[in-house]
């Protein structure tokens, strides 16, 4: 393995289906034709199946549990409760607190109690329903304000306080000409993936386990795992299956250390695979959010000082609530200059379903409350919503509210812009007659336009590329080139999961244009090669990608070392050329098959980013982010305002991706980004009443349809990084970030309403 610093960014040049060219995706027909083999498509000979027994508590102790009528129906191969975990009981991203099978309590309706193995899935499920397990209630705590405020039971040992952010920067509630408060909620949302949990787990020779499943980090999962199942990491290896979207809801261990237990206990593979509902409460969602803010700002509307209190329920579990609180409060001023800031933002413990990862990851909640309040600060100082956005917007140099300098380009402004100049659509005909499917309330006609008023608003954002806060992150990615018949083939290793994102198209764009070989194979990731962390946080292109690319100079200089050898001549002033090693000194070149007669290249690389530091944990300020990204939305809406009704009838998006490695693919992530938004702003909440999941269905939770898209503006700008890969900025998060702020300050200038709380129901907009 070679460790290497970042390479001098050399100048990327046109290479047929090479970096900034529309590469087809490998996997694109097969998805298409429905070939494709998802985590849920895996079988195996002699396979059991695996089914869970799931807490009908919200809060409550286990007395008893009795397994021995499960054990004794035909088919039965195993039941399994927490004594049967050979290793330790916990798992988790940031804290190891959530059981692999509850012991002792359930802290949430619908957490593991037991898992069975049966022959078949019919047999599984009733014998799910032979578990007897005898509960003791106890008092649930769904309020996170009464978790907060000490006065509801402890739910861990601890307390129930996961994190408190402060963030304090210059002379606290500075006088200002013009102050506006409001209060705002953000509802529980749901990654929404299609693809439910599933796996398949095979019992191996040395006694440990392979594991096929879709997942977002192979080797977090394969660290939590070995724990669990006391084995050493070695004997438990990982290979990602075909996953059927993630956005978040797949960072969490869900069916894998069960399908391991079994398969472990029963000898034989296990396969594991939730139904819709068993999915609902089989992940974390996105945590609901209330915030309280207040804005002073001088008569020109330019920012004096910004006080945020943020309240995040984290549900049962921590998950990765410490790191959203982090984020949530970090970016809790969004992309503007504020010299004096107090933000506290904290995560509870609550009884409530368990939240985390989830696209934005904390950014997004705080974005519809502090462009709110920029909507409103404007209307107090009588100026454009788009202006005081404008006054107030940081720059390169500028200073966050956690004192780190903006060192990349920051073009809020610009992008504003943009999407300002953009043509609005055309307005609903005034004498009625419009297509009914284009007005709210579509083909249910509830309308013929007569009540219909229409909006428009914007939004600006701020998010973290990459971890943060002093992490040590890095991608490892190993490519190899030999000869293939009579082709030169290059093969490119990583434990990257691709999730969806193109991330495999990416990786063969980076090789052929490193090492001009048109052939090149995405192998299919997994833990025999290092550690490429997360597909999350924006950051795989970033990470993996780099480590491709460095991977790749490592195998040019070799290959440029035998050809130095075959014709006798200088490393210097060699070059690849078409498949060939050109002299530009002699003249001279020498084909790569034969350099490679004899003997494959292989090189295996680490990409890091520069260093982070952790906040200050008394002020919150620190060098914490590794870079920036920034989109702005425009949205128009109509509105029935006396229905309630709300059509999304265009979004547009201006968004700085540094360089478009594959322009398609980031127009895909900004259509993906929009719909997401477009379902927080209007539609997506999971309903959460005494901590029971009231939708757990796609006939209750709704998402957009095609027929609920609006139509899209993109504006996709390349303004290259210095400290990154071919100059890029991740591009995952951003698209969805302002598109809800965007979308509800149109709801409030279609209907003069204050809009506090996303999704906007109708009743919302008529009470």
């Amino acid at each position: 393995m070679t460790t290497v610093a970042p390479p001098a960014a050399p100048a990327v040049t046109r290479t047929p289906d090479g970096v900034g060219e529309a590469a087809r995706r490998p996997d694109g027909i097969a998805k298409v034709r429905g070939d494709f083999a998802f985590s849920s498509d895996l079988r195996h000979d002699r396979m059991v199946w695996g089914a869970t027994v799931r807490s009908p508590h919200v809060h409550a102790r286990i007395v008893t549990v009795e397994v021995d009528e499960a054990l004794a129906m035909p088919g039965v191969r195993a039941v399994l409760t927490a004594v049967d975990v050979p290793g330790v009981n916990r798992f988790g991203l940031e804290q190891r607190d959530q059981p692999v099978l509850a012991d002792d309590v359930v802290r949430y309706a619908g957490e593991p109690v037991a898992v069975v193995a049966a022959d078949d899935p019919e047999t599984a499920r009733r014998a799910v329903e032979r578990v007897r397990v005898t509960y003791e209630p106890l008092p649930a705590l769904t309020d996170p304000e009464i978790a907060l405020s000490g006065d509801g039971p402890p739910l861990h040992e601890g307390g129930n306080l996961v994190r408190h952010l402060r963030i304090r920067r210059g002379a606290p509630r500075a006088g200002a000409a013009v102050v506006v408060t409001g209060e705002y909620e953000v509802g529980m949302q749901d990654q929404a993936f299609l693809g439910p949990e599933s796996c398949l787990a095979l019992p191996a020779a040395d006694g440990g386990v392979e594991l096929h499943c879709s997942t977002q980090w192979l080797h977090v999962d394969q660290e939590q795992l070995a724990a669990c199942l006391a084995l050493p990491p070695d004997r438990v290896r990982l290979t990602l299956a075909g996953v059927g979207g993630a956005f978040g809801g797949r960072e969490d261990l869900s069916v894998q250390a069960h399908a391991c237990l079994l398969a472990l206990r029963t000898g034989r593979p296990a396969r594991m695979v939730y139904g819709r509902e068993e999915s609902f409460v089989g992940h974390v969602h996105r945590h609901p959010a209330r915030m309280r803010y207040e804005h002073g700002a001088d008569a020109d509307g330019r920012l004096l000082y910004v006080k945020a209190d943020i309240l995040l329920d984290g549900g049962a579990y921590a998950s990765t609530s410490h790191a959203v609180a982090g984020n949530a409060g970090c970016f809790a001023v969004g992309p503007y200059e504020v010299p004096s800031v107090e933000i506290d933002c904290r995560a509870v413990y609550t009884n409530n379903p368990p939240c985390g990862a989830m696209r934005g990851f904390g950014a997004v909640q705080v974005c519809f409350g502090y462009e709110s309040q920029m909507d409103k600060l404007a209307a107090a100082v009588g100026i454009d919503p788009v202006e005081v956005r404008l006054r107030n917007a940081v720059a390169t140099g500028s200073m966050m509210a956690t004192g780190q300098r903006i060192e990349g380009p920051a073009p809020v402004a610009e992008l504003l812009r943009r999407v300002e100049e953009m043509p609005l659509p055309p307005s609903l005909p005034a004498s009625g007659g419009a297509d009914v499917r284009l007005l709210p309330g579509g083909v249910a006609n509830t309308t013929h336009g007569e009540g219909v008023r229409r909006g428009v608003g914007y939004g600006v954002s701020v998010k973290n590329i990459c971890k943060s806060g002093g992490y040590d992150d890095f991608g490892t990615a190993r490519v190899r080139v030999g000869v293939a018949g009579d082709e030169i083939v290059a093969s490119v290793h990583t434990a990257a999961a691709e999730v969806g994102q193109g991330l495999v198209t990416v990786q063969a764009q980076i090789v052929r244009t490193e090492l001009e070989i048109p052939s090149v194979v995405v192998l299919p990731a997994d833990t025999a090669v290092g550690d490429a962390g997360t597909s999350s946080a924006s950051r795989q292109t970033w990470m993996s990608g780099g480590a491709v690319r460095q991977a790749c100079v490592a195998v040019r200089g070799r290959l440029l070392d035998r050809a130095a050898t075959a014709l006798a001549e200088p490393v210097t002033g060699l070059r690849l050329a078409g498949g060939r090693i050109v002299s530009d000194r002699s003249g001279q070149s020498v084909d790569l098959r034969d350099l490679l007669a004899v003997e494959d290249v292989d090189e295996t690389a680490v990409f890091r980013h520069r260093t982070t530091e952790p906040l200050d944990p008394e002020t919150g300020q620190g060098d914490a982010h590794v870079a920036y990204a920034f989109a702005a939305h425009r949205a128009v809406v109509d509105v029935d305002v006396e229905l309630g009704l709300v059509r999304v009838v265009e979004v547009a998006c201006a968004q700085d991706v540094g360089k478009a490695i594959n322009p398609p693919a980031v127009e895909g992530q900004m259509h993906g980004g929009i719909a997401q938004g477009v379902g927080l702003a209007v539609m997506e909440e999971i309903k959460v009443r005494d901590g029971r999941i009231l939708n757990p269905s796609f006939t209750d939770y709704l998402i957009p349809t095609t027929m609920d898209m609006p139509s899209t503006r993109l504006d996709i700008l390349e303004l290259p990084r210095a400290d990154s890969p071919y100059g890029l900025t991740g591009v995952g998060e951003p698209p969805l970030l302002s598109a809800p702020a965007a979308i509800a300050a149109a709801i409030r200038a279609a209907t003069g309403r204050e809009v506090p709380r996303i999704p906007v129901t109708p009743d919302a907009l008529t009470s």
